[in-house]
């Protein structure tokens, strides 16, 4: 598995020189949210700060920073690790990007575009709107800063945090809606699980999503971190069952969702009653058939698309409610 504070330290470790593009404060409707960033090389970009023309402007803004003749100049007289903390910044004009690196062509920075660059610090006060191409509606800060050892460890430190605390999917079954499965959540910031019995049901799966072989995958479940999303989709109906009425007994799951037809549900819901000692509320939690049943195609990258969107909300939902059940409570306690 590879993880992608990985990938970030495996990028950090591709080039010489970096800056670190990040989205300093917003106003009003914005692709992304404050704290947002990306790092730039001349060759490259690691992360988003929501594309477009803001983001275009951005790269090309960072690569005139890491490549002029000014910069290269004040680099040699800053102590090691040391950003600059000056808050008075001068205006002065970029050198070109240099031959191989990149030139973004820009539309007119329009009327309230505002750029301020110092030695190792740029900001960029841009309005979203049709000036640049954009259409949100609202302002962003971005910053811009030449990034040296001190805060190249704090950006890994800052994704290890994060990567903590992601939360957990486990999706049992490695067939081709698994695989699908898999493939689509790699792309989402969690942390992907497959489980299987079969080894070369493993086989392929994505390099960022972990792999478990076991011969008893409902065992699996009691271990799983709180707030875990389950799918259960594996190659054995029975085998559903098992997984299925072990992930019901998790009331702090924040999904539990099994592949099948309203049959399925009914047979599984039959069992469940009479043979696992399930109850109603438990089996209420249940999310069969994944995905949903308002969109009618069973192709598995279709089935994946769906049930990664309803796996997500459910995810979103169950991390807020903590937090409105703590308002709650501080309101009762302001009431009496």
């Amino acid at each position: 598995m590879k993880s992608k504070v990985q990938s970030l330290r495996a990028f950090l470790a591709s080039a010489d020189r970096f800056a670190l593009v990040e989205v300093a404060s917003t106003k009003g409707s914005t692709p992304r949210e404050k704290g947002a960033f990306m790092l730039v090389s001349q060759a490259a970009t690691f992360g988003t700060i929501g594309g477009g023309q803001l983001e275009y402007m951005a790269i090309d803004k960072a690569r005139q920073m890491l490549f002029s003749p000014l910069e290269g100049e004040m680099a040699a007289k800053r102590p090691e690790g040391v950003l600059s903390g000056g808050t008075a910044r001068a205006s002065r004009t970029a050198a070109a990007t240099p031959p191989g690196g990149f030139a973004a062509t820009l539309p007119s920075r329009g009327r309230g575009t505002r750029i301020e660059v110092d030695e190792v610090c740029a900001t960029l006060d841009v309005p979203l709107g049709p000036e640049i191409g954009q259409c949100c509606g609202g302002r962003v800060e971005v910053l811009i800063r030449l990034v040296d050892a001190t805060l190249a460890q704090e950006l890994v430190a800052a994704a290890e945090a994060e990567e903590a605390h992601l939360p957990h999917v486990y999706i049992f079954g490695g067939g081709h809606v698994g695989q699908a499965l898999a493939s689509t959540i790699a792309l989402l910031p969690v942390h992907g699980v497959v489980i299987e019995t079969r080894a070369e049901a493993l086989e392929g799966m994505p390099e960022t999503v972990e792999t478990r072989l076991t011969p008893m995958p409902e065992a699996v479940i009691r271990k799983a971190p709180a707030g875990t999303a389950f799918a259960i989709l594996t190659h054995d109906h029975a085998l559903d069952f098992l997984i299925v009425a072990e992930a019901l007994k998790r009331d702090d799951a924040a999904y539990v969702g099994m592949i099948g037809s309203k049959t399925k549900k009914a047979t599984f819901r039959n069992w469940f009653l009479k043979s696992a000692e399930g109850t109603e509320a438990e089996f209420a939690r249940l999310v069969s058939p994944i995905g949903g049943d308002a969109v009618k195609d069973k192709r598995p990258p279709v089935i994946a698309a769906l049930a990664a969107a309803e796996i997500m909300t459910a995810l979103v939902a169950h991390g807020a409610a903590p937090a409105v059940s703590q308002q709650a409570r501080q309101g009762q306690e302001v009431a009496g």
